[in-house]
């Protein structure tokens, strides 16, 4: 029996030796004509390419005569100073900023206090008021506390203000700083 089993044991030893080699031999066989067929797919035909020869594009420029330029003269607004009045005396800046070349005047008064009770409303209202003072002499009186309501270096500016102005301040004036 051991005689046998041992027989039975190598011939099916050998069949599956003999075996393996088949398979290995039909997976060689497989794989080789896949590569054959993915080099006759990808097979690449060349032809000689011509080159192409393309002649240099010229831009086309058209030239357009220039006239020449005229120089600009600046345009000077002339001011119409008949309504406006000028201070012969000094001025000085008494309370706020300095002025500009129009101002307009609401109130003139020999005691400081006074004028700067007016600059103070005139303030409170939105105006950049100022006090300035003069050494000119009105009705034998002698340096007067000038109240400005705003100052503007366009007249046209400060005569808006001014005539806002006139009905609270008929009195109202353009001063011309010199």
């Amino acid at each position: 029996m051991k005689k046998t089993s041992f027989i039975l044991i190598s011939i099916a030893v050998a069949l599956s030796v003999s075996s393996c080699k088949s398979r290995e031999s039909a997976f060689a066989q497989a794989y080789q004509q896949a590569l054959d067929e993915e080099s006759q797919r990808t097979a690449v035909i060349t032809e000689p390419v011509q080159p192409v020869i393309t002649q240099p594009v010229q831009p086309v420029v058209t030239v357009q005569p220039v006239e020449p330029v005229q120089p600009v003269q600046p345009v000077v607004e002339e001011v119409d100073l008949s309504d406006v009045r000028t201070i012969d005396s000094d001025l000085e800046v008494v309370t706020g900023d300095a002025l500009k070349t129009f101002s307009v005047v609401v109130g003139s008064f020999i005691t400081k206090s006074n004028a700067d009770g007016l600059m103070a409303t005139l303030r409170s209202q939105g105006y950049d008021a100022r006090v300035v003072r003069t050494n000119e002499t009105i009705s034998g009186r002698t340096g007067w506390y000038r109240v400005i309501a705003s100052s503007s270096d366009i007249k046209s500016d400060a005569a808006r203000t001014r005539d806002a102005l006139k009905g609270k301040y008929p009195g109202a004036w353009l001063l011309l700083k010199k």
